[in-house]
């Protein structure tokens, strides 16, 4: 495999990230950060678990020469509209249980708050939430693409090598996508908290309508594309 073809990896990786139910996701999850860097990590774990599933599912089809069975897509894809239902459905229910309470976003983001005690109370962890919710991208929708690409390569270290950076991209394009899906969030927080809520409600509302556009692409045996 040529140089020019695994730097397509990383670029298609970057592309990939980019999907609607990767955004949906992803934004859904930002709901619960308290602040920007919280949502880039939160970015970038999705992007760490949907290369996990799809390095060791790649790995499968270079050793067993076989791709995923269609019955096993489908119902994988199944799962991530249920997932992503789920997802928007607990970013309304949060909204509306908490409703008049000031956002937990806003005493994160409050300037008068020091950096020392942002030291102190946002150490950096793994949010393992957004690395479960990649994994299940991973398995599913149009990370198939890729392994399908697997099949057409003479060596599995080439095939890996393609896979790491598709998923390098991938975790560059959600950290950068979930820091721009941070700042309107976020620092509508402070100043604005009747934007903010309304920007958590469409974030709801739209991953609800993305998983619930998943699960009838697979009832309908349309799919996602």
């Amino acid at each position: 495999m040529s140089l020019g073809m695994l730097s397509l990896g990383f670029v298609i990786g970057m592309r990939h990230a980019l999907e609607s139910d990767h955004i949906a996701a992803v934004a859904s999850l930002a709901t619960r950060s308290h602040t920007v860097a919280d949502t880039i990590r939160q970015g970038a774990a999705w992007g760490i678990g949907h290369t996990l599933t799809l390095f060791l599912s790649g790995l499968l089809v270079l050793l067993l020469d076989s791709l995923i069975p269609e019955t096993v897509a489908r119902t994988l894809e199944l799962m991530v509209g249920i997932m992503l239902v789920g997802l928007g459905a607990d970013v309304l229910n949060r909204l509306l249980r908490h409703r008049g309470d000031r956002s937990p976003a806003y005493h994160a983001l409050d300037p008068r708050r020091g950096p020392e005690h942002d030291l102190c109370h946002h150490l950096p962890r793994l949010p393992f939430r957004a690395l479960l919710v990649g994994m299940m991208h991973g398995m599913a929708g149009s990370a198939a693409l890729i392994l399908l690409t697997l099949s057409q390569v003479q060596s599995p270290l080439a095939g890996m090598a393609y896979i790491t950076l598709f998923g390098i991209g991938s975790i560059a394009g959600m950290a950068a996508l979930s820091a721009i899906i941070a700042l309107p969030l976020h620092y509508s927080a402070v100043t604005l908290e009747r934007i903010y809520t309304l920007l958590r409600a469409g974030i709801g509302i739209v991953t609800l309508l993305v998983g619930c556009t998943i699960l009838y692409g697979v009832a309908t045996g349309g799919g996602t594309g």
